[in-house]
């Protein structure tokens, strides 16, 4: 496993501001990678602290293009929605959304994981929310805390470094790309049910 770590995470820190756009529009998506882009945003800043505005800006647009995939999905049909959002949490989430969606879909976006980011931005989407205002809300949320991660980045730069290259830092990938292939697996067989559902109702 610890191999494979190392491998993936070489590639993403050279590939840099690609590595944080891809990163961007898979967790913005129905597969999971919490904190994948975050980490990335904080170790590539730490270490070329000139570029940090580049590297927040690819992070924002690659979360905006995941975005829009979600965005389109959920749109077409109410079984779209339901490959992002169980029957418990939609209700809670419509309200919200309903409420305040500016102001819920910028919080959405400055929250880390477990919140549920995705299904935000699908339930707002699904009713027909502005997708002009969607993607600017989640856009400000998404550059503000980018911006945060990379300004401490800069702050905390050689301490970050130093963390790096210590052992329990390899414990917590490892954590994360279990977490990452488990919730991901659980994404993709809500989202074939919800389409196998769908094919069933229609041959009824």
């Amino acid at each position: 496993m610890k191999p494979i770590i190392h491998i993936i995470a070489r590639s993403l820190f050279r590939a840099g501001g690609l590595g944080l756009l891809t990163l961007g529009v898979i967790d913005s998506s129905p597969l999971v990678i919490p904190l994948g882009n975050d980490l990335l945003v904080l170790a590539l800043s730490a270490r070329y602290h000139g570029r940090m505005p580049y590297y927040v800006l690819m992070a924002t647009a690659g979360s905006l293009i995941g975005c829009l995939g979600t965005d389109w999905i959920s749109r077409k049909s109410e079984g779209g929605l339901k490959k992002f959002v169980s029957g418990k949490q939609l209700a809670l989430i419509r309200k919200y959304v309903e409420k305040r969606a500016g102001t819920t879909l910028v919080v959405a976006s400055l929250l880390p994981p477990p919140f549920p980011f995705t299904a935000f931005v699908a339930v707002a989407a699904a009713f027909r929310y502005p997708r002009s205002k969607l993607l600017g809300f989640v856009g400000a949320g998404r550059l503000a805390r980018f911006t945060i991660e990379g300004a401490l980045a800069i702050y905390y730069g050689r301490w970050i470094i130093e963390q790096a290259k210590s052992p329990w830092l390899e414990h917590v990938m490892i954590a994360l790309i279990v977490i990452s292939i488990g919730a991901s697996a659980i994404s993709i067989y809500r989202w074939k049910q919800s389409g196998d559902g769908r094919r069933k109702t229609r041959h009824k």
